[in-house]
């Protein structure tokens, strides 16, 4: 995962609440028991029926093996979960929850589910046994939703159309129906394909015209509408350039009445998400395919949060995603393969409704739920994916863990590499303990010839930028997005001499032109004979040896020749070199 300024807070600890719970009964109504109260171990049993007494309580061990454990259960519901758990019982508990109803895991009998690659893709299956979505709504900000038959059992509320300002939020386009069956399609019924959350409530808001294609306003207005209209997330499959105050200042009221906005990062295969998405109150997609590598046409970089399947359709139209949708030319329905970042988005907003489904209200904390559950990737350079994969059964259960103890948090920390300091530093680009080491291995060198050859020695400014440019560079901004501009010259700027050859491309390969003794060579040759610039031409020959001397113990792997044997001998050969150099420039200097 790619750090991103703003994104993420330094030491962060937070405890998720947890509202009632859905699951899988009575053909996808919610079901729940009432609310669980474990108690602490150590309290007398007369000490929590006095207490229970004084709050009005009825709640009775669960079984007769309940006594060791001081488990009691009572009736309830989402807002006497959050009162007890504001009330006293809170100190006295290790836990207040509700009192979930589990089924066996199945499939759902939709003929054409198995063609969803996309939703194994998240792990679906598996939130479904907890959560379908029910009692979120859903706004889709799109070209509108027709009722088509696979959306048959799914609940549409009221909605609005703000192209033509009229009640008519029927879809011309098919991209918007599209979107709403990912999110939302009608599931067990037999036929056609699954929704993520079909046991939420769409809102269909039509934005954009047949051509695909609306403006800033009517967004804008949208969000207000859906903010006011109880929505509870908002799905913006739509983008486009140039920042709109009018557009931000309406996301921004969405966030303070507690919506969750979700928007595609984009398709034009760019360094940077497109508005809306990299608003920073707006979740950004990426999409990938069905191999989970970014997909060709994604946007990626500076504002992605997250990635989810898109699909790839390729010369054999297959690998899209398939959804039931309208077809506007011949007036009738069909299952449709698409590809883009708004199926993506289509799923993370589906994956929203089942984390608000299962407790969380806050959109901040949505957000950190999908991000934190998330499968991160170690090598993503270019920031492809964000936090990482989308993970639907890891979101709701961290969504349903409730309170969180410092050291269930600790080691979740530690499980997803948040303990690890190049996680902070550059998002697991650059590893962060090898960089210090060249860093020091480039002063040890220096020190090591300031003690043999004293004369003429000059610690200064020069030579020690040259021991950091040469050894790791200024590596933390390699990890650095900024919005609207490509990400080649931060690599540059936080690169080596040694890394250069290849940091445009952001390869963890080396070039063996540039990881060798020619630069230091060259600014030697150049530089010797200034008075000041000599001096960061040593550091950076020092820091070079450093450098290669490190990487060559770090099962390197240099162009045309490969890794192994070959690669370490070669960088070890060029260290040796680049050390005789500083030491034949040093004394020289000592000579004169």
């Amino acid at each position: 995962m790619q750090w991103q300024w703003g994104k993420w807070q330094w030491g962060i600890l937070f405890l998720i609440g947890l509202g009632w719970a859905m699951s899988t009964m009575g053909g996808g109504r919610p079901v729940y028991d009432g609310l669980i109260l474990d108690f602490r171990d150590d309290l007398p049993q007369a000490q929590i029926e006095r207490q229970l007494a004084s709050l009005g309580l009825s709640a009775q061990p669960n079984s007769p093996f309940s006594a060791a454990e001081q488990t009691y259960v009572l009736a309830g519901d989402r807002r006497q979960l959050k009162q007890l758990r504001r009330s006293d019982l809170k100190a006295l508990t290790e836990a207040i929850e509700p009192n979930y109803v589990y089924s066996a895991a199945t499939a759902p009998n939709d003929p054409d589910y198995p063609q969803q690659w996309n939703f194994r893709s998240i792990n679906v299956e598996q939130a479904w046994d907890s959560t379908h979505g029910e009692g979120v709504t859903v706004a889709v900000i799109d070209t509108g939703i027709t009722p088509v038959k696979d959306l048959g059992q799914t609940k549409i509320v009221k909605g609005y159309n703000f192209v033509d300002n009229s009640r008519d939020t029927s879809d011309d386009s098919g991209h918007g129906t599209h979107i709403a069956g990912t999110i939302a399609q009608s599931t067990n019924n037999g036929y056609g394909v699954a929704g993520i959350a079909h046991g939420a409530a769409l809102m269909p808001l039509k934005v954009l015209g047949a051509s695909g294609s609306g403006t800033v306003v009517d967004i804008a207005e949208a969000i207000r509408y859906a903010a006011d209209q109880g929505a509870d997330v908002i799905n913006m499959s739509l983008g486009g350039m140039g920042d709109s105050a009018v557009l931000s200042q309406a996301i921004d009221y969405a966030h303070s009445k507690g919506v969750v906005m979700v928007a595609a990062a984009g398709n034009a295969g760019e360094n940077a998400a497109a508005y809306p998405a990299r608003y920073g109150h707006v979740i950004a997609v990426s999409a990938t395919d069905a191999t989970d590598t970014k997909a060709p046409y994604s946007n990626y970089g500076a504002g992605v949060n997250i990635a989810a399947p898109g699909g790839s359709l390729g010369e054999a139209q297959t690998g899209g995603i398939l959804q039931d949708t309208i077809v506007p030319d011949k007036g009738t329905s069909e299952l449709r393969s698409l590809q883009g970042t708004s199926m993506a988005t289509a799923h993370v907003t589906g994956v929203a409704a089942l984390v608000l489904s299962s407790g969380i209200d806050d959109p901040d904390e949505v957000a950190q739920v999908l991000y934190q559950s998330s499968r991160m990737s170690r090598t993503d350079e270019l920031n492809y994916l964000g936090a990482g994969h989308l993970d639907a059964a890891a979101a709701v259960k961290l969504a349903q863990v409730g309170q969180i103890s410092p050291r269930d948090f600790f080691r979740w920390l530690n499980r997803n590499g948040y303990l690890n300091l190049r996680f902070w530093f550059d998002g697991g680009v650059v590893a962060l303990l090898p960089k210090v080491g060249m860093v020091l291995g480039s002063y040890l060198l220096a020190w090591l010839l300031r003690t043999y050859l004293p004369m003429g020695w000059a610690w200064n400014g020069w030579l020690t930028s040259g021991l950091m440019v040469g050894s790791a560079g200024a590596f933390l901004l390699r990890g650095l997005y900024v919005f609207d501009l490509p990400q080649w010259p931060m690599r540059v700027m936080g690169s080596s001499i040694p890394e250069l050859g290849t940091a445009i491309g952001a390869s963890g390969v080396l070039n063996p032109i540039t990881a060798s003794a020619l630069i230091p060579l060259g600014l030697l040759s150049l530089l010797l004979s200034h008075h000041t610039l000599k001096w960061f031409a040593m550091g950076s020959t020092l820091g070079v040896a450093s450098c290669l001397a490190i990487s060559a113990v770090l099962s390197p792997t240099l162009l045309w020749l490969g890794g192994g044997a070959i690669a370490s001998i070669f960088l070890l050969a060029n260290a040796g070199c680049c050390l005789a150099l500083a030491y034949l420039a040093l004394k020289t200097e000592a000579a004169r």
